[in-house]
């Protein structure tokens, strides 16, 4: 088995609460040494958002496994030496504090690049390193606001936000393969370059499918809670033993199917219920019904039939039906039904990982690759690598003791 890709690259973040964080988690799953600096005594303060894992955040456990925590008041005369010293051994700084305080703490690329020609940089903000809106805060639900995410999530007149801190996760995934690709070309060329990554610009990309359905005025997608905005019957329907299940039809072939092995059967063997509902059956032919975008249109009528179909079914009924029609599905599961899940255990995701709360259940990296495994660390307590990697940077134990007492580190 072959070492992971990114051993070898060494990683330093500046970064706090989710976007950053998450990428250089996945950098150093691959392989890369990601040294975090973090705030003296406190640390990074999406530390204490909960207590769920063993007395840690939720969050901070997610996104912050497999790194190094060193400490540091870059405030101090004596933090701006530590951190050249840092960086000449960096291939990749990632940081997300606030546009101006990284120019302020002399972090910015036009100066790095001076001194560090092969430094990759990767910044990522809220809004981006320049416009009029360069320097507001951005945080994960703002920007589901501003990117419009908000006005197609929900049901109705009722806007949702995600469950989720989606616009960071955005954020991270364009960030991380930014940097990967910036690698690739410091490969060919020698040198560093300079990423930007806003979460407007990360979430406005995943906005793609409900931006062109408003494509040049037209009427924006509708909020249709759990059901999908354009496709029907795609969405959440009950069976009759009162379990939630998702069914997605997305084809001719596959409503005709549903039609004939469920939709059909079902209304005939219960003729009392088919109310309202002209020349049934068969439902294929309602001409309410002939095709996606008529279905769509009365998803109202439909779902009321699809309803009164699973009335005299059991969940495991549908579902084996639904199998036998070639229509996909899924459970509406919560949280102690995905940590228990048959497929994610048969397919080995869980693992463990130690933390300063002890060891924690956690789940492999996405993206096997058969020539390396991932590598998977601790969750690290604030500064608790700060001696070992100043001991690692040359500082004698006196030093590293007087940088302690002066409260640099």
């Amino acid at each position: 088995m072959n070492q992971p890709p990114l051993t070898g690259i060494t990683v330093l973040s500046l970064e706090h609460a989710i976007a950053a964080p998450l990428c250089t988690r996945q950098l150093a799953e691959l392989g890369a040494r990601v040294i975090k600096i973090e705030r003296r005594e406190s640390g990074d303060f999406a530390r204490y958002y909960d207590e769920r894992v063993k007395g840690l955040c939720s969050h901070f456990v997610w996104t912050n496994r497999s790194k190094e925590s060193l400490t540091l008041d870059n405030k101090q005369p004596a933090a701006a030496e530590i951190l050249q010293r840092l960086l000449a051994r960096t291939d990749i700084l990632v940081q997300n504090l606030a546009p101006a305080a990284a120019e302020r703490a002399g972090l910015s690329y036009a100066k790095l690049s001076l001194d560090y020609s092969q430094l990759i940089v990767c910044d990522i903000s809220g809004y981006g390193d320049n416009g009029p809106w360069r320097d507001r805060k951005a945080y994960d639900l703002l920007m589901q606001a501003e990117a419009g995410f908000l006005s197609v999530t929900g049901d109705g007149e009722n806007m949702v936000k995600s469950g989720i801190s989606v616009a960071d996760i955005a954020a991270a995934s364009q960030a991380h393969a930014a940097i990967l690709a910036a690698l690739i070309q410091r490969g060919k060329t020698g040198k560093g370059s300079h990423i930007t990554v806003s979460l407007l610009e990360a979430m406005a990309e995943w906005m793609g499918f409900p931006l062109y359905y408003a494509y040049e005025g037209q009427s924006p997608p509708e909020r249709s809670g759990s059901d999908h905005a354009s496709i029907y019957p795609y969405g959440i329907f009950t069976a009759g033993d009162g379990k939630s299940l998702l069914l997605g039809i997305q084809n001719e072939r596959e409503w005709k199917a549903f039609c004939t092995e469920i939709l059909d059967p079902q209304l005939t063997a219960h003729p009392s219920k088919k109310v309202g509902v002209p020349s049934m059956p068969p439902v294929a032919e309602d001409p309410r019904f002939a095709g996606n975008a008529a279905r769509s249109r009365n998803r109202g009528a439909l779902r009321e039939l699809i309803q009164l179909a699973f009335e005299y079914l059991d969940s495991g009924t549908v579902t084996a039906r639904l199998d036998a029609a070639g229509i996909a599905w899924a459970n509406v599961n919560d949280m102690a039904a995905v940590w228990d899940h048959p497929q994610l255990k048969a397919l080995e995701r869980f693992i463990e990982v130690d933390s300063p709360g002890g060891l924690i259940t956690a789940l492999k990296p996405p993206g096997n690759n058969s020539s390396y495994e991932p590598e998977i660390g601790p969750v690290p307590a604030v500064g608790e690598q700060t001696d070992n990697i100043l001991r690692d940077l040359g500082y004698t134990d006196d030093e590293v003791r007087n940088l302690a007492d002066d409260k640099v580190i």
